[in-house]
């Protein structure tokens, strides 16, 4: 592929713009600069450099981000900054979505991707993949509530109850939550409608992929072969 076109297929502008970077010398492939935007090289396993930062080429991007408070899962945030602020300009502009939304007050694991069969899979209800959420409540967890949320409670504008894949109690104000259809708001209606009230709300796990524990919030990485291999091991039922 002409280097110009791979420049513009992972996010570093339009082509006229990359074309612009290469000739100024600003792009390096093996440590060796190159001023010709029409220089042809094998993507597979290929690093070039753009002003001495090291970029890998990939077909797709899959990401995923520990997100931290008060950001919102949008290219057009309303009232609180983007979770796309938090990525170098490249990686928002290859066109990277997030898969599905957690809410600007609720932290953890989001996955991010250019790939639309991969957005559309791991967003959508109907293939009941579990994600799992740390939950904080504002009254002390009961073997009421849950029992309700394994039984199922009745939600606004939903034809049949809801109920939680599986629930624990993880100390006197915290369970995790288990659920599979990815509702708007879901965990913290569900909550709600048994009784009880999120004060804080941390997704942990989805399919079969943790969040790492050595990801700061607010810090990403790409995902690998053996990240998505391991996301889908146990993602569907």
């Amino acid at each position: 592929m002409q280097l110009e076109r791979i420049l513009h297929s992972q996010g570093f502008g339009s082509r006229k713009l990359c074309r612009a970077l290469i000739r100024s010398g600003r792009i390096s492939v093996s440590g060796q600069p190159i001023d010709d935007p029409f220089a042809d090289f094998a993507t597979t396993g290929l690093v070039f450099s753009v002003d001495d930062q090291a970029w890998q080429f990939r077909g797709n991007a899959y990401l995923l981000l520990n997100k931290p408070v008060g950001y919102e899962c949008s290219h057009q945030p309303q009232f609180h900054p983007s979770v796309f602020a938090l990525f170098p300009d490249a990686i928002a502009n290859r066109g990277v979505q997030c898969v599905g939304r957690l809410d600007q007050d609720t932290t953890g694991l989001l996955l991010l991707s250019d790939d639309g069969q991969f957005i559309h899979t791991w967003s959508s209800g109907k293939k009941r993949i579990p994600k799992v959420y740390d939950v904080v409540v504002r009254h002390a967890v009961s073997d009421q509530l849950i029992a309700a949320l394994l039984s199922g409670v009745q939600l606004h504008d939903e034809p049949a109850p809801i109920a939680a894949a599986s629930c624990e109690q993880t100390g006197e104000r915290s369970l995790r939550l288990t659920i599979t259809e990815g509702k708007y708001h879901q965990v913290k209606r569900m909550i709600a409608a048994a009784g009880n009230r999120v004060d804080a709300l941390h997704r942990s796990r989805v399919g079969g992929l943790a969040l790492p524990g050595d990801l700061p919030p607010g810090q990403w990485r790409w995902l690998d072969a053996a990240d998505l291999a391991q996301l889908a091991a146990r993602g569907f039922e």
